[in-house]
């Protein structure tokens, strides 16, 4: 309970404080003296973690990248050649052959952009993985986006960032062993058509050696039915490392990374439609260099495990 009496107190000693300011005499100690306000960072502030519109987390991307590092350089040994074709700034659309039962392609690339260049790679792959838990979150943090154009068209177009998309799609990876480096059809070319509609180039990108890092020996369909996912492969890795250790063993298969000359289109971007055949012509083409790069990658090649 507030007295009346400590009212009147603190009123008088409010009307002394004045008037010693007012005659310039330096307050009493035992009065309240004004500290100058500190302003603080804006409470509104929308920021409130390093992850992005995307869902990648740029400490989550530095971790990973420390963890995998020594996997990069020591186990794989992996080699580039040509990565100054790889633009320093504005959008471009990396496409890559895409292998291995478990791919150790995408992260091999990713991984040696932004070491070596210092930009985001953002992964395109099909929505399937964005929907398996725990799973989905880390592909989503590590720079994982949804194969969807839309997405693809803001990525490249709007923010200017590097995307990595495989056209083979499933069928890259779910390749047997016996038909590694065979390239399978770009299904429709949709990607040669969103680098048109975005105005940025495509840069095909040749890898080898990811075949060999987890080969497929056969895949058990019924079972991938049953568990509502695109293959189920049994790996030589499945047989040397048993079948927990041999989904996550590589084998150590040097990686060798060729980046070839960029592909350009004499169209205008921001069209609502392109011409079908001139899409699929594209695509092929690009295809076809690919799999001609690969051939001459394999020709030069002394040992999968040494290069």
């Amino acid at each position: 309970m507030i007295h009346q009496s400590n009212i009147k107190g603190s009123s008088s000693r409010s009307s002394s404080a004045s008037a010693e300011a007012r005659s310039g005499r330096t307050p009493s100690p035992n009065l309240p003296v004004a500290v100058p306000r500190v302003d603080s960072p804006p409470v509104n502030d929308p920021r409130r973690s390093d992850v992005d519109e995307w869902g990648r987390s740029e400490h989550l991307r530095s971790v990973a990248r420390r963890l995998y590092g020594p996997m990069y350089r020591r186990w794989f040994r992996v080699e580039w050649e040509g990565l100054e074709k790889i633009p320093k700034t504005g959008g471009a659309l990396l496409v890559a052959n895409h292998a291995g039962a478990i791919p150790s392609d995408a992260p091999a690339i990713m991984h040696g952009i932004e070491e070596e260049l210092g930009r985001p790679v953002y992964g395109m792959a099909d929505y399937f993985f964005r929907k398996v838990p725990v799973v989905g979150t880390l592909w989503s943090r590590t720079g994982g986006v949804a194969a969807h154009p839309d997405n693809a068209y803001r990525l490249l177009h709007d923010q200017g960032q590097l995307s990595l998309v495989f056209p083979e799609g499933t069928k890259g990876p779910s390749k047997s062993y016996a038909d590694r480096y065979r390239l399978r059809r770009f299904g429709r070319g949709g990607f040669v058509e969103i680098a048109m509609r975005s105005g940025v180039p495509v840069i095909p990108i040749a890898v080898v050696g990811a075949e060999e890092s987890m080969p497929i020996l056969f895949r058990m369909n019924g079972l991938a039915k049953v568990l509502k996912l695109p293959y189920f492969p049994v790996t030589a890795n499945d047989l040397a490392f048993g079948p927990l250790l041999g989904k996550v063993a590589y084998f150590p298969a040097k990686i060798k990374i060729r980046v070839l000359d960029p592909v350009t289109f004499d169209v205008d971007p921001g069209l609502e439609r392109y011409s079908k055949s001139r899409v699929m012509d594209e695509a092929e083409h690009i295809r076809a260099k690919l799999q001609d790069t690969l051939h001459d990658m394999l020709r030069e090649r002394r040992s999968v495990w040494f290069g």
